[in-house]
């Protein structure tokens, strides 16, 4: 087992030299399993291994017990003198607003408190402790409910930050692990539930096929990687084609002739590959919104259109096809800031509170520290031209800010901008202008953007926007 996890860390380079390794604990057999490895390893390498730190997120789904796992992980890290940051949320309330299932609006809300506390400690990668039998039930839910090769490849072992130490080790090698290590772990009982259909397959249909092959996981564990190759190749050619479509303003634009041209697995992958640069539609497009858009450009139409997920369409402009927004985006009237309180307008994204302060010698999340205003502030949506520089970035263009941060299109324009008459002082969601921050212990005005969801109630809202002064 051992020797399978480091020859995997050391294949996708999982464990930074020198870096800091955030590792997701549930409390589970697997993850337990996964942190007491990192822990070991950390230890034996010194000064030239990695730090590590511990995060566990609570989905609020199983009262008491949920609420048992994290003080099980709380005693467990201090036990190993392991930093532990925790976090929480509203899943079923969540799931019930987005209209998802419980278990995709869980995994989406775990892995944005992972990212975040990732970027918060600054930690190189992020390790989950997927196992083989998750690889292969994983590949055989994708196939029974059909999938491309994409879908086939299974989970993989490095996406970006996110590493599977695990993904080559069977849960049978891991529990073995644990019985060894005198290591104990929680149950989830919900893994029991055979409505939920990963545990349908593993409690039934995975033993039948233990059965026919004993070395069920690793068998699939080599068939994934062997189409992971495949797969790799034709992404690879895809890159190269989605590379030759062109920004227009917030589109993207490419000749149609091109995406004709190119087989129909390698146009797929293109089409899919420009809807990501367009900031959102990216998920949510299936493979039949990928070849209606290999169609359109195949067609004779020329005005043609495809509607796809997240707002996003397809449309045929002569010998072009143009990526584009169904719809115009919203946006927001200006309006002047108050100078000691909350602003909120209608249609943005945010709010902004202002108010007197000293500036500490380290702000937190979410908050800045403004030297001085050159003339009134106000809050208003991006201008065309707009630049800022971020500290320790260089200057760059509000619209390459958004795009690169996936900004879904829709909602560029509704990013609340402060600005005077000295020009842009600091973005929501992204930070001050370098050249606008005070120094610690002086005075200055304290900025923090609020998420439009925390915003008062109507009448509260109305007697602040009227207290914020004439609008701009």
């Amino acid at each position: 087992m051992l020797e399978q996890v480091n020859a995997l860390t050391v294949e996708y380079a999982m464990l930074p030299q020198g870096g800091t390794v955030l590792c997701a604990v549930s409390g589970g057999a697997d993850s337990v399993c996964l942190l007491h490895l990192l822990r070991e390893r950390a230890r034996q390498t010194g000064t030239r291994g990695f730090a590590l730190i511990a995060a566990h997120y609570d989905h609020q789904l199983r009262g008491e017990f949920s609420t048992g796992d994290r003080v099980f992980v709380e005693n467990l890290c201090k036990m190993w003198t392991i930093p532990l940051y925790l976090g929480s949320g509203d899943v079923a309330g969540e799931a019930a607003r987005r209209g998802k299932g419980i278990e995709e609006t869980a995994r989406e809300m775990r892995y944005a408190f992972l990212e975040k506390t990732a970027e918060e400690v600054g930690a190189d990668v992020i390790a989950t402790a997927h196992n083989a039998d998750d690889n292969a039930e994983t590949l055989l839910l994708h196939l029974v409910r059909g999938t491309g090769l994409q879908g086939l490849t299974g989970i993989p072992p490095r996406r970006e930050k996110l590493v599977r130490p695990l993904l080559t080790t069977t849960r049978g090698e891991i529990l073995a692990y644990l019985e060894e290590h005198g290591l104990s772990w929680r149950e989830d009982g919900s893994n029991q539930d055979e409505r939920y259909a990963r545990n349908y397959l593993r409690a039934q249909v995975m033993p039948r096929l233990r059965a026919l092959n004993p070395r069920l996981e690793e068998t699939m564990a080599r068939t994934a990687r062997l189409l992971r190759a495949d797969n790799d190749v034709l992404n690879a050619q895809a890159f190269q084609l989605a590379q030759q479509a062109r920004w227009a303003e917030d589109d993207l634009v490419i000749e149609a002739r091109l995406i004709a041209q190119a087989p129909s697995g390698v146009a797929a992958r293109a089409v899919r590959q420009i809807l990501a640069r367009m900031g959102d539609g990216e998920s949510a497009c299936s493979a039949v919104h990928l070849e209606a858009v290999a169609a359109l450009a195949r067609g004779r139409d020329p005005s043609a259109v495809v509607d796809l997920p997240g707002g996003l369409m397809a449309q045929r402009v002569y010998d072009e096809l143009l990526f584009t927004t169904q719809t115009e985006a919203g946006s927001f009237p200006p309006r002047l800031l108050a100078l000691e309180g909350e602003t909120w307008q209608k249609g943005a994204l945010f709010g902004c509170r202002c108010r007197r302060a000293v500036c500490p010698e380290k702000s937190a999340p979410g908050v800045c520290y403004i030297a001085a205003f050159q003339g009134r502030p106000l809050l208003r949506p991006r201008l065309s031209g707009d630049q800022i520089k971020l500290p320790g970035r260089d200057t760059k263009s509000l619209k390459k800010l958004f795009i690169e941060a996936k900004i879904p299109r829709r909602d560029r324009e509704r990013i609340s901008v402060l600005a005077d008459e000295g020009g842009i002082i600091a973005v929501a969601g992204f930070g001050p202008s370098a050249g606008r921050m005070a120094r610690p212990g002086e005075e200055a005005w304290e900025i923090a953007f609020l998420p439009a969801a925390d915003q008062p109630n109507e009448k509260e809202r109305e007697r602040m926007l009227n207290d914020a002064g004439t609008r701009y």
